[in-house]
């Protein structure tokens, strides 16, 4: 079959002849920033499409539509948090929910104190932070093999050791929070003392949403030979959500953030 020629081809598809060498500009510049994409991607492997458009200076709704188009995804988090079986059947305590009576407008007014588990090499370790529900900044750090009220008194001794006291510490209702140990050195601080309603995890919205992200940015613990890896990755992560990675709701890092507050 003798091959048609460029002329008779337009001609037959009813399109003038140039059409045929036509080539979208919508898809090389969606090309451009495809690549874009999958380089903010190697740097920051969680981020979804808000947080990149936030990076790449581009309307997040594009960016949605080029990573459906190439069919590019982003990790996603699907972890259960174990039920505390001794804090089961326990009273609920006389402290006010004061995150929802308060509405702080800067930094350093309202913390928020959490901890979470992590298994490695057969067993249970846990993390314990205290944020800065504002700025989001994770201020103080404590990691021990076993979950008690020592565990969350290091975070607490950790945040006052580099911040000023603030007005409020929030937190759940476990045993190792209503310690009289943490409640009396808290208040010795002069901090006024928040809990959440017995199971009510929303209104420590803020660990709960921080720690579920930074547990799929850590990766998979298996990849580590001792301990001390891990405990050097956790700091090194937290240094990263506190300074590098851009959170979605203050569109820059939370260490950032704070930093307009200061008062030179």
């Amino acid at each position: 079959m003798p091959k048609a020629n460029k002329s008779a081809l337009a001609l037959q598809l009813g399109v003038s002849r140039s059409s045929l060498y036509y080539k979208s500009k919508l898809d090389l510049k969606d090309q451009l920033i495809r690549e874009q994409i999958l380089a903010v991607q190697d740097e920051h492997p969680a981020y979804g499409h808000k947080r990149i458009a936030i990076a790449l200076g581009y309307n997040k709704k594009r960016i949605l539509r080029i990573m459906k188009k190439y069919h590019i995804v982003c990790r996603r988090s699907r972890a259960k948090r174990p039920v505390k079986l001794a804090d089961l059947g326990n009273e609920p305590r006389k402290y006010l929910n004061w995150a929802g009576l308060v509405c702080p407008l800067k930094p350093g007014i309202f913390w928020a104190s959490d901890f979470t588990y992590l298994w490695f090499e057969g067993r249970f370790y846990y993390l314990a932070t205290i944020i800065d529900v504002v700025s989001r900044e994770i201020l103080g750090i404590a990691f021990s093999p076993f979950h008690n009220k020592e565990l969350v008194m290091e975070a607490l001794v950790d945040a006052l050791s580099r911040n000023t006291v603030p007005k409020y510490l929030h937190s759940d209702q476990g045993s190792e929070y209503n310690s009289e140990a943490y409640i009396d050195f808290a208040q010795y601080k002069g901090i006024t003392i928040s809990m959440a309603p017995k199971g009510s995890p929303w209104w420590n919205g803020y660990q709960e949403s921080f720690y579920s992200q930074f547990k799929l940015e850590l990766g998979t613990l298996a990849r580590f030979q001792t301990l001390g890896e891990l405990v050097e990755a956790i700091y090194l992560q937290i240094h990263y959500y506190n300074h590098r990675r851009i959170h979605s709701a203050l569109k820059m890092p939370p260490a950032t953030y704070a930093k307009q507050y200061l008062v030179y």
